[in-house]
């Protein structure tokens, strides 16, 4: 099983955006990159988790940003998220490959890269150079950072995995 695929139950990595910055000053001055990946992750599958891991390998330490309720439900639609920010926010932070976990309430990313100006800048393989937010992409760039793609896993999605679920009969 990969690194980030063993669980590591720590709610101490959840953390406010002013501890995050903190720590990952912390982390520089020891030397370390940083990488930082967002997103919602609504019904946590094995898509996120690769996106995780890829992100975690291009850097000495992850940063994961999560979108708080109301701003996933903004992006998603009125029926998102189905798991409530802190139950999302625990299920990626129990993650053995996530060292920190930040819920951010704005749609876009960009308080949080900006506060912390990751190195890299990580977003699963269902976006491409044309799709992902292109003012944070310009944002990651411009101060010298890299934006990398993730390997996507195909026929894996929460918005799938929703519409599957609400299209099938309750079991009897």
């Amino acid at each position: 099983m990969s690194e980030c695929g063993r669980f590591s139950g720590s709610s101490y990595k959840i953390v406010s955006l002013a501890e995050a910055k903190a720590r990952v000053e912390a982390w520089r001055a020891e030397g370390k990159a940083i990488a930082y990946a967002n997103g919602c992750f609504d019904l946590l599958h094995l898509g996120h988790v690769r996106t995780l891991e890829h992100a975690r390998g291009q850097a000495d330490a992850l940063v994961v940003g999560i979108n708080s309720d109301a701003s996933a439900r903004r992006l998603k639609g009125p029926d998102r998220p189905v798991v409530p920010e802190e139950e999302r926010a625990g299920m990626v932070a129990a993650l053995a490959c996530v060292d920190l976990v930040v819920i951010f309430p704005e749609d876009s990313s960009l308080p949080v890269i900006d506060a912390l100006r990751p190195e890299v800048w990580v977003k699963g393989g269902d976006y491409d150079a044309g799709t992902v937010n292109q003012q944070e992409r310009a944002f990651v760039e411009s101060y010298g950072g890299r934006v990398v793609l993730a390997g996507l896993v195909p026929g894996i999605s929460s918005t799938d995995r929703i519409s599957r679920i609400k299209d099938e009969p309750p079991a009897k």
